[in-house]
């Protein structure tokens, strides 16, 4: 089991801690996770993302490497920024890993790739693991940038999937405007020994701790997919509508070739958003119906959102289903009827 170097200060806030990824992490604190999930689609939320993997790609080469593993094109952004992007299985042209790049100066790129897949991705890409060396903070929610400017006004400067180092609490950080939320936010990459001076700061200037719990209903209302859920073995890219990630007019990425083949015959299964009346939902594994009873695909995450008031999941089903279309989950023998809809379920609110 790994420890995030903020452990000691998730224990003294009595946060509820669970394995996740191979790393002990925070659950939840004692307001809950409603109340953490409220926080951050109205005010700020903080979570601990260290278990997420940093992977330091850097010198002359290591443009060219990331551009021939992975399927976004490095071009299209330049120093200062951040990208999205996959990486694929070479046979299938399933995902490996999605991953944000934060291209953090001229020959200098910080890969973070999902907890589990960190050795995956070396593999692939090469580079070090500099995990250990730093926690991973993310301030997430429509007054983010103003609890962080509290701290550091330059910080607060980062604009959305920018990349810059700054000082924080007198502690010279990465920060990028990413986040898993669906709200306005940064994340910042903390060396490991200053983590809790960071993190007090920031705790002082009015974010709210959230946990695990927060985090997944929140990136499901935003319909962000989750590794093993949305993406992995056997779901390409394609399959989880996703293809704004690829592009296919660089000459060669891995895995580019099984991808479109896949293009040509057309896609087996889509992602799609289903909402469900009440409050039981329909968890992953969870079979989808049509209104005919038949089979149509399956439920890969699904919960209840606080937002909504009611139930939501992402399936993979027919290519031939539509938005608006009624189906079925079988939820242990019973029927919940539900409703094709278009995602994300919450939008983020213009600031």
């Amino acid at each position: 089991m790994k420890y995030s170097p903020l452990d000691a200060q998730h224990r003294l806030l009595d946060a509820k801690m669970t394995p996740f990824g191979g790393w002990d992490m925070p659950l939840a604190y004692p307001s809950g996770t409603l109340a953490e999930h409220a926080a951050c689609r109205t005010s700020c939320a903080m979570f601990d993302v260290s278990h997420l993997g940093t992977v330091r790609v850097e010198g002359p080469g290591a443009f060219a490497s990331l551009q021939k593993n992975l399927t976004n094109d490095l071009s299209r952004i330049s120093p200062g920024r951040a990208q999205y992007t996959h990486l694929l299985d070479e046979t299938d042209g399933s995902v490996l890993d999605d991953i944000i790049i934060w291209w953090v100066s001229d020959e200098v790129f910080d890969v973070m790739p999902n907890a589990s897949n960190t050795d995956r991705v070396v593999s692939a890409i090469g580079g070090v693991d500099t995990t250990e060396t730093r926690a991973v903070i993310a301030l997430q929610g429509p007054t983010a940038r103003s609890v962080v400017a509290a701290v550091s006004a330059e910080a607060a400067a980062v604009s959305r999937f920018r990349v810059s180092v700054v000082e924080i609490a007198g502690v010279s950080c990465t920060v990028a405007g990413t986040g898993y939320t669906g709200e306005e936010g940064l994340e910042l990459a903390v060396p490991s020994a200053h983590a809790p001076t960071v993190w007090n700061a920031l705790l002082a200037a009015g974010a709210q701790p959230a946990g695990l719990g927060a985090r997944d209903t929140l990136r499901l209302e935003a319909a962000l997919p989750l590794h093993g859920h949305e993406l992995g073995a056997g779901i390409s890219s394609l399959q989880a509508n996703l293809e704004w990630v690829v592009a296919w007019g660089k000459d060669e990425f891995r895995g580019k070739s099984a991808l479109e083949n896949e293009k040509a015959r057309g896609v087996s299964r889509t992602l799609v958003g289903i909402s469900i009346d009440g409050r039981r939902p329909a968890r992953d594994g969870t079979r989808v119906l049509d209104a005919h009873s038949n089979d149509i695909g399956f439920i890969s995450s699904g919960n209840f959102s606080p937002t909504l008031g009611h139930c939501i999941a992402l399936a993979f089903v027919n290519p031939s289903v539509n938005v608006g279309d009624a189906v079925q989950l079988d939820v242990r023998g019973t029927l919940l009827p539900g409703t094709v809809v278009t995602t994300p379920f919450v939008a983020k609110k213009k600031s």
